[in-house]
């Protein structure tokens, strides 16, 4: 294997394991929450009070969210493990196809090839783009504000496409479902790229 491609191999791994750690964590986190809640002990002892200084921060937002939908938000641990995992597995999706692009960006520019690296450059900036409107949706889950600065960033960078899209497609109910569709229209362009300038597929580094 190509030194360059053994490297980010191994980047994408440790990020891989490292996501898949923090999910763990979080679940690990969120059973325990639900354990106590279920004792129902002190909430004035020291294991619940750690407990909640823990997992609130991951609680609050959904279940201010399951609250506006009028659910039951004592669920909300239960959700926060299916957000937890849908969303690292979108997240490793995601990072893969970036390490993946780079990795045959390296090799275009190896063989000479301008037009399959060109392919990889619009292909890698789609699905970077794709990262950045998914990052913006967790942070706004985190009930983030433009004043934080990289929030503002991702609005910015983001809201060129999310701003039309919403003002043509309703909400649905009070979920923005323009992200959604900003995901097909993106997924479709990086179809249409790999279809028609890059050949052999993106490599698998996996």
């Amino acid at each position: 294997m190509d030194r360059s491609i053994e490297i980010l191999s191994r980047t994408f791994l440790f990020l891989q394991w490292m996501v898949i750690a923090a999910i763990i964590a979080v679940i690990a986190l969120m059973v325990i929450r639900l354990i106590i809640t279920a004792a129902d002990p002190n909430p004035f002892n020291w294991i619940s009070r750690t407990s909640r200084r823990l997992s609130d921060p991951f609680i609050m937002p959904v279940r201010g969210g399951m609250m506006r939908a009028t659910v039951d938000p004592k669920f909300a641990p239960l959700v926060v493990i299916l957000i937890t995992i849908l969303l690292g597995w979108f997240f490793l999706a995601l990072c893969g196809e970036v390490a993946g692009t780079l990795g045959g960006l390296i090799l275009s520019v190896k063989r000479g090839d301008a037009v399959s690296g060109l392919g990889f450059i619009l292909y890698g900036a789609i699905s970077i783009y794709m990262l950045l409107i998914f990052i913006r949706i967790v942070f706004s889950w985190g009930m983030l504000t433009y004043r934080n600065r990289v929030m503002r960033f991702l609005i910015d960078v983001t809201e060129p496409l999310l701003g039309p899209l919403r003002r043509i497609i309703p909400p649905l109910g009070m979920m923005d479902i323009s992200p959604i569709f900003a995901f097909l229209i993106l997924w479709l362009l990086k179809m249409a790229v790999q279809g028609t300038l890059i050949r052999g597929g993106i490599p698998q580094l996996m």
